[in-house]
């Protein structure tokens, strides 16, 4: 006869066993707060929880799409050895030295001289940008946007590859593979670029019918496009209408606004040194680098700039390592535009020691948001940062600022695909771009002067008066932050 009591209390042991077990095995390698979460949640609900650990708690891809970002990293650490001496080093302030080897370490990648940089804040501008650009190209054409899609409004970029194509150009496409398939006109998109001849391929693909499977969550934010290896696009926007034809957006009128940049120089061989990497993660094809020499011209106005990809393929978190290091070096001033603000730790205590020793910190996101989850952890940060005295500007419906970018004192900056939170630090594939120059931050605080006039300055009085019903989900939606 079955003893209940005596059942009990081996279903209890049982279940206080597999909790020290998960314990140990998420714990490693995890940081803490993450590792509490996820052990909280097996504990409370253990079923459950155990099967969302196992579909999103593993925190880098596969040993061998790790591998293959190595074998590429030494590649180009050997082919560039010494270019990170065509600079304009000299002008750098102290610190900056650091932070460049701190990349160089990481991403493989080289601060390299010699760079025009042209900022494209208009959304349809930046596409007529890339038309111009691709119409131009000679050999080849590298796409890659986390975001695909034919529409009305990139339907000029489609025709300038197809007429690439006729000239005899080579077009090689990427984009994220779960991000097209949740979007419209994804069979109109693929059918386009077969017709023309392009080389397309998914990025990241879910199959596990052919062994392709991963933590799904994973993804690749990165936005680029290289043009010959000598013109090169990157930032924030995706290749899609500025609606991202979602019925619900066009239903609530709202619009994406961003930041590229149109980069001409020897920075343009690293961003499709990020491209061949990841087109080489997904077929086993290498195409060709660019192992030219560069020469360092006289023109004052040349940039330095490095390029920094991140993501899970890498052994390390890093761009999270870089913007904490620059915002603990800013002397006076740090401007953060980030339309998914959920930091990590080390981020936030990063920016409110800033604040509190006196640099002059401001935030810009947005006032509305498209994801509610992450808009309401986002939410649930201000109250700190206020308090520490970060001016928080909300830009004003309804449009969606999603340019990411920050500026450090006045002649440092970083523009690309990364948000400031915790999915871009950890989980998504992204590319920054770090730039020293005076003038390009002089042309950047003109873009977040822009911001300033458009967004409604949050104080604290206001946000501590807002609905109690607003604060609990703010609070309930940070907690989801952490299982990471």
């Amino acid at each position: 006869m079955w003893d209940f009591q005596a059942g009990a209390w081996l279903l209890a042991a049982l279940h206080a066993l597999f909790v020290l077990v998960a314990t140990v095995y998420v714990s490693a390698n995890r940081r803490p707060s993450a590792a509490i979460a996820w052990v909280l949640a097996i504990i409370f609900i253990p079923f459950l929880g155990v099967l969302i650990f196992l579909i999103v708690g593993v925190g880098r891809l596969p040993r061998a799409r790790r591998e293959k970002q190595r074998k590429v990293n030494e590649l180009i650490l050997a082919r560039t050895d010494g270019l990170d001496q065509v600079s304009h080093r000299d002008e750098w302030p102290p610190w900056l030295t650091s932070a460049v080897r701190l990349n160089r370490t990481l991403g493989a990648l080289p601060m390299v001289g010699g760079n025009r940089v042209e900022l494209l804040p208009d959304y349809e501008g930046s596409i007529a940008r890339m038309v111009e650009a691709v119409d131009e190209a000679t050999e080849f054409v590298h796409v890659q946007f986390y975001i695909l899609v034919l529409d009305q409004t990139t339907q000029p970029f489609f025709d300038a590859l197809a007429r690439a194509i006729q000239r005899g150009v080579t077009v090689h496409v990427l984009s994220d593979y779960l991000a097209c398939l949740m979007l419209p006109r994804r069979k109109e998109t693929l059918a386009a670029l077969a017709a023309m001849g392009a080389h397309w391929q998914a990025l990241l693909p879910l199959r596990f019918w052919r062994g392709q499977w991963r933590r799904p969550d994973m993804r690749n934010h990165r936005k680029l496009l290289v043009v010959d290896g000598r013109l090169g696009f990157s930032g924030s926007q995706n290749m899609i209408d500025a609606t991202y034809l979602k019925p619900g957006n066009l239903k609530r009128g709202l619009r994406w606004h961003e930041l590229m940049m149109r980069i001409e120089g020897p920075a343009v061989r690293e961003l499709n040194a990020v491209f061949l990497a990841d087109w080489f993660s997904e077929t086993d094809e290498m195409l060709p680098f660019d192992t030219s020499p560069v020469v360092l011209g006289p023109e004052p106005h040349l940039l330095d700039a490095q390029v920094l990809p991140s993501g899970p393929s890498f052994e390390n978190d890093n761009n999270l390592k870089l913007y904490a290091l620059l915002i603990h070096k800013a002397e006076h001033r740090v401007s953060i535009t980030s339309p998914y603000f959920v930091p990590e730790e080390s981020t936030m205590l990063a920016i409110v020691t800033a604040a509190s020793r006196g640099v002059e910190v401001e935030l810009f996101a947005s006032a509305i948001g498209d994801q509610a989850l992450v808009y309401h952890a986002q939410r649930s940060y201000y109250e700190e940062l206020l308090r520490a005295g970060v001016s928080i500007y909300l830009y004003r419906e309804p449009t969606v600022l999603h340019a990411k970018h920050f500026t450090i004192d006045d002649d440092v900056a970083v523009v690309g695909s990364s948000n400031m939170d915790i999915r871009s630090f950890s989980l998504n594939m992204e590319v920054s771009v770090l730039v020293h120059g005076a003038d390009f931050v002089r042309r950047m605080r003109l873009v977040q002067d822009d911001y300033r006039a458009n967004s409604r300055k949050l104080e604290l009085a206001d946000w501590l008066d807002r609905p109690a019903g607003g604060r609990i989900f703010d609070n309930l939606a940070r907690l989801t932050s952490s299982l990471q």
